[in-house]
C-alpha cells in the first residue's frame, strides 16, 4: 500500500483537479455544513475510520449502501428505510436482501452527529455519500469534495430497486443502458465499477460464471472458486472481488485483463468491447482511475437529489418522520 504521505499527495491533486467542475454539480455543495455544523464531517469520518479498522470489508459495505441508493430514485437514504405497511423497504430486493449491511454503522454515525450538532441537521442521505467517500479513503482511495445538501426521502421501492439496480449476470449493452438511465456515461460506468476493487461477493451471483461459462474466463481461476463456491448449496459463501479486496488498488483491472473478474459484468468490460481500452489505461495508471472514480462518485451523488422543502431530515435512518 502506498505510504500515508502519498496518498494525501495524490487526494491533494485530485481534489484540486475536481474542485473546478463542481458547479456542474448544483444545487449541491461541499460546504453545506461548514458554518451550521462544521464538526459533521469529522464525526463522520471518524466511526467510519473505526468501522474499517474493526472490519477491512465495511468499507465497501458502505460504499455499495450509497450506490444501491443512488440507482433508486436518486441519492435520498431511501435504501435505510425498514419495512412498514406503508414502505415496501429495498432492503427486502433482490440485490439488497441478505447482502446490503452496515446500516448499523449508519445508525452509529447519525446518532453522534445528531449529538454534536446539537439537533437532526444532517441528512441520513449526506451521510451514506460522506461515509461512501471516507469508507474509499480509509482503504488507500482517493478523496474528493463531496457535495451537500440533500433530504431524505419518505418513501422507498423495492420494485425500483429490483428493476434499477445492476445486476452482475448483465452484460455490456445493457449495463451501458442502466448507467445512461442514472445520466451516466460509459466512462462512469467503467470507472464505477472499479469500487470493485474493494469487497466480495456471494456464491449465489457468481457461480453460473465460474461453472456454465467458458469463452472469457480463465479454467484455473474458476476451478480454484469452485472450492468455495459449490454447484448446490453456499449461496452467501463469499469471495472477492479482486486479489486486494481490502485495498483500493488497480487490481480489480488487471484481472479483467486476464479473464478473472469474478462477475459477469465485472469481465462484460474486457470482452471485445468498446470498454476495453479504458480498462487497459485503469489497469496501469492508477491516477487515472482514481480521479475517474472521484469524479464519477460527485456526479452518481448528484442523481436526483432531494433539496430545499422536499423530503425531510430524517431523525431515524430507518423510519419516516411523522
Amino acid at each position: 500500500m502506498a505510504s500515508l504521505s502519498a496518498l494525501y499527495l495524490q487526494a491533494l491533486i485530485i481534489m484540486s483537479c475536481l474542485v473546478f467542475g463542481l458547479a456542474s454539480y448544483s444545487p449541491l455543495s461541499p460546504a453545506y455544513y461548514d458554518r451550521v455544523c462544521p464538526q459533521a464531517l469529522p464525526t463522520i469520518k471518524s466511526i467510519v475510520e473505526d468501522a474499517v479498522r474493526q472490519e477491512r470489508r465495511m468499507g465497501a459495505s458502505l460504499l455499495r449502501l450509497h450506490f444501491h441508493d443512488c440507482f433508486v430514485n436518486g441519492c435520498d437514504a431511501s435504501i435505510l428505510l425498514d419495512p412498514t405497511p406503508t414502505i415496501d423497504s429495498e432492503k427486502n430486493a433482490i440485490p439488497n436482501a441478505n447482502s446490503a449491511r452496515g446500516f448499523e454503522v449508519i445508525d452509529r454515525i447519525k446518532a453522534q452527529v445528531d449529538k454534536v450538532c446539537g439537533r437532526p441537521i444532517v441528512s441520513c442521505a449526506d451521510i451514506l455519500a460522506v461515509a461512501a467517500r471516507d469508507s474509499v479513503f480509509a482503504l488507500g482511495g482517493p478523496y474528493w469534495p463531496v457535495q451537500l445538501g440533500r433530504r431524505d426521502s419518505t418513501t422507498a421501492s423495492r420494485s425500483a430497486a429490483n428493476n434499477d439496480i445492476p445486476s452482475p449476470f448483465m452484460d455490456l449493452p445493457a449495463l451501458i443502458r442502466n448507467f445512461k438511465k442514472q445520466g451516466l456515461n460509459v466512462k462512469d460506468l467503467v470507472a464505477l465499477s472499479g469500487g470493485h476493487t474493494i469487497g466480495f461477493a456471494q456464491c449465489r451471483v457468481f457461480r453460473n460464471r465460474i461453472y456454465n461459462e467458458t469463452n472469457n474466463i480463465d479454467a484455473y481461476f474458476a476451478s480454484k472458486l469452485q472450492a468455495t463456491c459449490p454447484r448446490n448449496g453456499g449461496d452467501s459463501n463469499l469471495a472477492p472481488l479482486d486479489p486486494s479486496p481490502a485495498v483500493f488498488d488497480t487490481k480489480y483491472f488487471s484481472n479483467l485483463l486476464t479473464k478473472k473478474g469474478l462477475l459477469h459484468s465485472d469481465q462484460a468490460l474486457f470482452n471485445g468491447g468498446q470498454t476495453d481500452k479504458l480498462v487497459r489505461t485503469y489497469s496501469t495508471n492508477s491516477f487515472a482511475f482514481s480521479k475517474d472514480f472521484a469524479n464519477s462518485m460527485i456526479k452518481m451523488g448528484n442523481i436526483k437529489p432531494l433539496t430545499g422543502k422536499k423530503g425531510q431530515i430524517r431523525l431515524n435512518c430507518r423510519k419516516v418522520n411523522y
